[in-house]
């Protein structure tokens, strides 16, 4: 990999949520390392406003977020990762992305289906945000520059895998 932010993309089928907070939370905690981006095989054109209030509640950017369509990046940036965080999208025929993008699936939960009180929709967000939050910082710890795309692969998989457990 170069020395050049990696590009990474994180996809869902809504683009409201999930991939709104993976995207929010890598270029962030990222410092530069990696350019987040997402989008949705079928986004619903608006940003849940409960994950807006979760940024903001836990400090991170809100601002410049919008729920599009993987169509928009057809023709790039070349991405290095690509992440489905969904297990729609995981299972959708994704589009051929220029280059040779590493990907994998982190399965989170959606927090934009509960239904019942504030503070369970709250909770819920706080849960995927914390989720991700922490396959991410698996993510950032790893020798990235040193990995084959093979290892680097197997090592994301891990964990999504590993970070279930916790």
């Amino acid at each position: 990999m170069s020395d050049r932010p990696l590009n990474v993309l994180f996809l869902c089928t809504g683009n409201s949520a999930r991939s709104i907070l993976g995207e929010a939370i890598l270029n962030h905690d990222g410092a530069g390392r990696f350019k987040a981006y997402s989008a949705g095989s079928n986004p619903t054109g608006e940003v849940n406003p409960w994950a807006f209030h979760t940024l903001e509640t836990l400090g991170y950017p809100a601002e410049g977020y919008s729920s599009k369509n993987w169509t928009e990046f057809a023709e790039g940036p070349e991405f290095d990762l690509i992440f489905t965080v969904c297990d729609n999208a995981a299972a959708e025929s994704c589009p051929v992305w220029p280059g040779r993008p590493t990907s994998t699936h982190w399965g989170i939960p959606d927090p934009a289906a509960v239904e019942g009180s504030d503070a369970e929709k709250a909770a819920a967000f706080l849960d995927a945000f914390r989720m991700l939050r922490r396959r991410i910082d698996l993510m950032l710890a790893l020798p990235i520059a040193s990995l084959d795309q093979i290892a680097l692969r197997d090592q994301l998989q891990a964990i999504g895998y590993e970070a279930d457990d916790q």
